[in-house]
């Protein structure tokens, strides 16, 4: 079992470096990692606009991290500007340097992982909304140009949404929209139902209980604040169990078989923040809550009941949504898609 593990760790750090966790998500992650190891000691100060600076990013995603983290308890707020490590420990006003965010022996690396992050979420909302009206092509260099960056953040936006599955290369090399229509959403969702509670089932067992208790504790929040929701609320919750959940079944084809499916969580997801204004967003975290809870007992039976039913139900709202996005919207002119 041992080896088992240790096998499956491999194929998950194998995995493409090209992710779709989002910038707060990394940041938190580092910081946490940084505090446990104590290269960020007890009372050490945090501010947005040094920790934005060091990871490259905008100052929005620092602050969802550090709010995650003073959730967590991890760090709490003082009688001054910032935030401390710990809580009741006296102030040090030091600098934070990369080398305090190393994980492991790799240093962070902030405009390298961070460039693309930042514009990624606007840029995959719009590739999808796009694609909901069929098969266009997408201009890399008018990509850099209408966001002023360079080819290479263009290219790596790029080669994100293609990991997704929501663009393609085509003939010459150039880049398309992947058209989201009722029948890919049929298709997609129905593979999904064939291997997603297998990778459960074998997955029952070998995730960690902190792991099991953070997913929970973010789902019984959504559910306490909803219907104020965010997408990027969405996108960890929906992330949460049919990515990093499914991610430690013990069969790594089945795991990199329902990446092709990806495309229909994020899609889901922005489809439904655009439906907004006319209904609320779906409450499926209910339904989420009931799976890990089935998960944590080692109920399998269960939750692969609740999880096939779960994706049906999923299955038959996209639909809805995707019909109802059509009659409410018209595909909005973009300088990079034609």
């Amino acid at each position: 079992m041992a080896d088992r593990r240790r096998h499956l760790s491999a194929a998950r750090t194998a995995a493409p470096v090209v992710d779709r966790t989002p910038a707060y998500a990394v940041i938190a992650g580092r910081l946490r990692w940084s505090i446990a190891a104590g290269t960020l000691p007890e009372g050490m100060v945090l501010l947005e606009g040094p920790l934005a600076a060091l990871f490259g990013s905008s100052r929005s995603p620092v602050k969802q991290a550090l709010a995650e983290l003073e959730e967590e308890g991890v760090v709490s707020r003082f009688d001054g500007r910032g935030l401390i490590v710990g809580r009741g420990a006296a102030p040090r006003r030091l600098p934070v340097t990369a080398e305090m965010l190393k994980a492991g022996e790799e240093p962070v690396e902030a405009k390298k992982s961070f460039a693309w992050q930042s514009l990624y979420y606007d840029f995959e909302r719009d590739i999808i909304l796009s694609s909901v009206f069929g098969r266009f092509r997408v201009n890399e260099l008018a990509i850099a140009r209408h966001l002023d960056v360079g080819r290479t953040v263009a290219r790596d936006l790029l080669i994100h949404a293609r990991e997704v599955g929501i663009v393609s290369k085509g003939e010459k090399s150039h880049w398309w929209t992947v058209p989201l229509d009722e029948a890919r959403f049929r298709d997609l969702y129905e593979l999904r139902i064939m291997l997603e509670p297998a990778a459960l089932d074998t997955a029952i067992g070998l995730i960690p209980d902190d792991r099991l208790d953070a997913v929970e504790a973010r789902l019984k929040a959504a559910i306490e604040s909803y219907p104020k929701v965010e997408s990027a609320d969405l996108d960890v919750l929906e992330n949460d169990l049919h990515v990093d959940c499914i991610g430690y079944g013990r069969n790594p084809e089945i795991i990199e078989a329902l990446k092709r499916t990806r495309c229909i969580l994020v899609s889901g997801k922005h489809i439904q923040m655009e439906l907004k204004p006319h209904g609320l967003v779906d409450p499926f975290m209910g339904e989420h809550l009931d799976i890990v809870r089935a998960v944590r007992k080692g109920q399998r039976k269960t939750a692969r009941s609740a999880l096939v039913a779960h994706l049906k139900a999923s299955s038959d709202k996209a639909a809805q949504r995707l019909s109802a996005f059509r009659a409410t919207h018209k595909p909005a002119p973009l300088p990079y898609i034609v």
